[in-house]
């Protein structure tokens, strides 16, 4: 860290905006900041209520007058001006200097837009960055993040599973070689279970429930052991709360659509690839990162169907926000070994 000093400090941030979830890790310290990319508005006023945590307790509970708004949509800005606020609360959350605009730097999914990427960079600039705001792709940052030699001649596959995106990527000599992007992620899983509960228990549930369901009893794979919870919800006939007994088999079944989406975009990543680099992935294995990787027995289920060794991240949840931290200390390197349309 250059000149050790306190003024160095909370310069240069990397942020992994995300549609579940916004992480920042600042230089020098680390992750710092992990909240839910939720905000809470007042109709009347347009003015912030909660934002983070604070507006996701909110959710499903907030009287009429306040608005729960999840800025991001399958990885890009779906409330520009919504994003803003919340982008500028969480960098003065973490980046306490008033005279000093940090040097910042931002993951996006791979297949993005030249307009939304452009939203990106506009909303980090209002909130405060200095320009120019560095973009680097989600496969790559998270590839850096789980530590996959991404400079070296031989190919790295990486599967982000975000809240909006699931991300396929193969990586080598710096650059992605081939990518593809699915819109099935942890909210669809979430979403995938709020519909079972109605469709099979007449139940409706509410968002963070659901969410509770699918990191108790989720799976991809068979469990050694089976799970059961009681869920409250309300009765869909009678409009009055009630309670559901569940197991995990059931959960399994409902989020089966969901999971074999995200490994035919593996399958098809793995189609795409050239003979020489689809041998180094043979040999090597696919790494899973993201949140939604922590899905019970996932790696098993991508083993199974693909034929190629999967195995978790170090750090899955922070995969990405590490890899973007990470090319903060060589920004010029890492421009140097990734195409423009990786770095600008």
């Amino acid at each position: 860290m250059a000149g050790g000093g306190s003024l160095s400090l909370g310069r240069d941030i990397a942020i992994d905006l995300g549609t579940a979830n916004t992480l920042v890790f600042v230089k020098g310290e680390g992750v710092v900041l992990n909240e839910p990319s939720t905000v809470a508005v007042d109709n009347k006023t347009g003015q912030l209520v909660a934002v983070g945590f604070e507006a996701k307790r909110m959710w499903g509970r907030a009287p009429q007058n306040i608005r729960l708004v999840r800025p991001l949509k399958d990885g890009v800005i779906a409330d520009f001006d919504v994003c803003e606020k919340m982008l500028r609360f969480f960098i003065q959350k973490v980046h306490t200097s008033r005279w000093n605009k940090p040097r910042m730097i931002i993951c996006v999914p791979s297949e993005i837009t030249g307009v939304e990427r452009r939203a990106v960079q506009d909303a980090a600039e209002f909130a405060g960055a200095r320009r120019p705001v560095y973009i680097i792709e989600e496969p790559m940052a998270a590839a850096i993040g789980a530590g996959l030699p991404v400079h070296l001649p031989s190919a790295n596959l990486i599967v982000d599973i975000g809240g909006g995106t699931t991300e396929v990527a193969v990586i080598s000599m710096g650059g992605i070689v081939t990518a593809h992007s699915a819109r099935v992620a942890g909210d669809e899983l979430n979403e995938a279970i709020q519909e079972m509960f109605r469709s099979e228990f007449a139940l409706d549930i509410g968002e963070n429930t659901a969410e509770e369901v699918k990191l108790q009893l989720g799976s991809a794979w068979p469990l050694e052991e089976e799970l059961t919870a009681d869920v409250g919800g309300r009765d869909i006939a009678t409009g009055l709360p009630r309670t559901q007994v569940v197991t995990s088999e059931e959960v399994r079944l409902a989020l089966d659509a969901s999971v074999s989406t995200i490994v035919e975009a593996i399958k098809t990543t793995l189609e795409r690839t050239p003979p020489e680099l689809a041998a180094d992935i043979i040999s090597h294995g696919l790494v899973l990162s993201g949140g939604g990787a922590l899905l019970a027995g996932l790696p098993e289920r991508v083993t199974h169907e693909t034929g190629i060794h999967a195995y978790l991240a170090p750090e899955p949840l922070y995969s990405v926000v590490l890899g973007c931290g990470l090319t903060l200390d060589n920004i010029e390197a890492m421009k140097g070994l990734t195409s423009q349309s990786y770095f600008e």
